[in-house]
């Protein structure tokens, strides 16, 4: 292969970590901003959910339709308009005038990305083949931890060089320097092969004659697609009355948590048309297949027990790990008087432990299997449960240094569950599918989590609510109860799961 070649796709593959690295760094960016957020704008605990749990609901939702649409429309278009579409709403959120503006407007940048998430992970399959692609996952999770652990400490110091009142803004603008350079080198370094070049040949090349760069041998997509479908002509085959009933079921959910952290009466009844909103989507999923169409949630998957029980492992683990930034970033700032930087450099331990224990447990899964996760599981919940202790018997300096330990701990135990159970959670799913099931692994986790931010913080605003004798300590370490308690169901299902691969045939997992 042409050394040229070889070098425009090593940037091609820049490009994609750069945006890549962007979009996720936003997951965990802000948290050490809330409070700033809070006295600048006046924003009240349910804009705080808004901010945090939006962007990660209007991420999931679109996951799985921009991986199709990336796939019939071709992945460079869907990327840039992507990059671009957050870009603008990273600027939004950075000039933002309100905590409604702010709340809105992260909704939008959670939108934007996530129609360019999918675009990444297709683009890697389409630039790469055998050994290559490996090297170039593996870098995009070590892109992925990075980003985890550099969020915390570079939103704290942001916000010490501008200050704690405006440097809020700056977490969201710093996006737009980084866009204006990323957008030009998409253009001009991401593949613009027509869509029907992504669809290898019988003799394995692609219609330009050329060693296939695009999808797995066995034609799968991104959003685990025949690659027949981005021959030109392709119909877009979305099921938007399934998507749509997703979305009407998850917001009836969060609602009423999200209105408890503001006290007064809130609108539970809304759980009840969650309810009957999830019976609907069961049945619409039953017609959308008997017509020949493509569900949102296929059967298919449902009825694998790898895909079933990791799945509800991943949603009940997500819910509850993800609000513990958020909790214990008001704790660290409001309640022990922390500044961001400071609050920043308590959470790094987690990420930096968690990046090394994903790295080792790649390779303990082929071995130990769903034991793997139901250890992580543990382990992270003992950190959890430690710093629980330490809110609440604990204050000053020594309670930030306990913390710091025992997130160190948590990101242990975290690093052996979210890889390992992904891998094994789509283990029996057939390669065709394997798109469609990772890109639905996703949205349920996405979903999850933002179910958790809403209900976990309805749980620590409603007890700060209490009176000033509860305090943010006995505020945090009531909350991250519930957090154990979602731990608790993610075990029970691992243990269950563990258990029946011990009685089956053993079981593999994707590698």
């Amino acid at each position: 292969m042409p050394s040229d070649e070889v070098t425009d796709r090593w940037r091609a593959f820049a490009v994609c970590l750069g945006a890549g690295f962007m979009t996720l760094l936003d997951v965990s960016i802000v948290n050490v901003a809330l409070p700033s957020i809070e006295a600048s704008l006046g924003a009240g605990p349910s804009d705080l959910q808004w901010i945090v749990a939006g962007y990660t609901l209007a991420f999931g939702l679109v996951l799985v339709p921009a991986g199709r649409l990336g796939d019939v429309r071709g992945r460079r278009t869907v990327f840039v308009a992507g990059l671009t579409g957050f870009v603008v709403a990273s600027a939004a959120c950075g000039l933002a005038t309100t905590p409604e503006m702010l709340a809105v407007m992260r909704l939008v940048q959670g939108l934007a990305a996530g129609v360019l998430n999918p675009q990444v992970v297709g683009l890697i399959q389409q630039l790469f083949t055998g050994p290559e692609r490996g090297r170039a996952f593996g870098l995009f999770g070590a892109t992925i931890g990075v980003s985890t652990a550099v969020g915390p400490l570079l939103g704290g110091l942001l916000l010490a060089v501008f200050g704690e009142d405006q440097g809020w803004r700056a977490v969201f603008l710093v996006n737009v320097p980084l866009g204006a350079v990323l957008i030009p080198l998409a253009l001009r370094y991401l593949p613009r092969a027509d869509r029907s070049s992504l669809a290898p040949s019988s003799d394995g090349t692609s219609s330009q004659g050329t060693p296939s760069q695009g999808l797995s041998a066995e034609g799968a997509s991104s959003a685990g697609r025949p690659v027949t479908t981005g021959a030109p002509g392709a119909r877009l085959d979305l099921d938007v009355v399934g998507l749509g009933l997703v979305a009407v079921s998850v917001l009836c959910v969060l609602l009423p948590f999200v209105n408890a952290a503001e006290g007064g009466r809130s609108p539970w009844w809304l759980l009840g048309v969650a309810a009957a909103s999830v019976v609907a989507l069961v049945a619409w999923e039953r017609r959308v297949e008997r017509a020949g169409r493509t569900p949102v949630i296929p059967s298919s998957l449902v009825r694998t027990p790898s895909f079933a029980f990791g799945a509800v492992v991943g949603t009940a683990y997500f819910a509850g790990f993800t609000a513990i930034f958020l909790v214990g970033t008001l704790y660290l700032q409001n309640g022990l008087g922390l500044s961001p930087l400071q609050a920043g450099l308590v959470q790094t331990p987690f990420a930096l432990v968690g990046a090394v224990s994903a790295a080792v447990s790649g390779r303990l899964v082929q071995r130990w299997g769903r034991w793997t996760v139901v250890t992580g599981i543990v382990v992270m919940s003992g950190g959890v449960l430690g710093v629980d202790l330490t809110a609440a018997r604990l204050d000053g300096p020594a309670a930030a240094v306990w913390m710091a330990v025992w997130f160190a701990l948590a990101g242990l135990g975290n690093g052996a569950v979210i890889s390992p159970n992904q891998a094994l959670t789509l283990a029996d799913v057939p390669v065709a599918g394997g798109g469609t099931a990772g890109g639905l692994l996703q949205t349920t986790q996405r979903i999850g989590a933002s179910v958790g931010v809403a209900g976990i913080g309805a749980v620590f605003f409603s007890s700060l609510a209490g009176g000033p004798a509860r305090g943010h300590g006995p505020a945090l370490s009531v909350s991250l109860r519930v957090t154990l308690a979602l731990f608790a169901v993610a075990l029970t299902v691992a243990l269950l799961d563990a258990l029946r691969r011990r009685r089956g045939p053993r079981e593999q997992p994707a590698r």
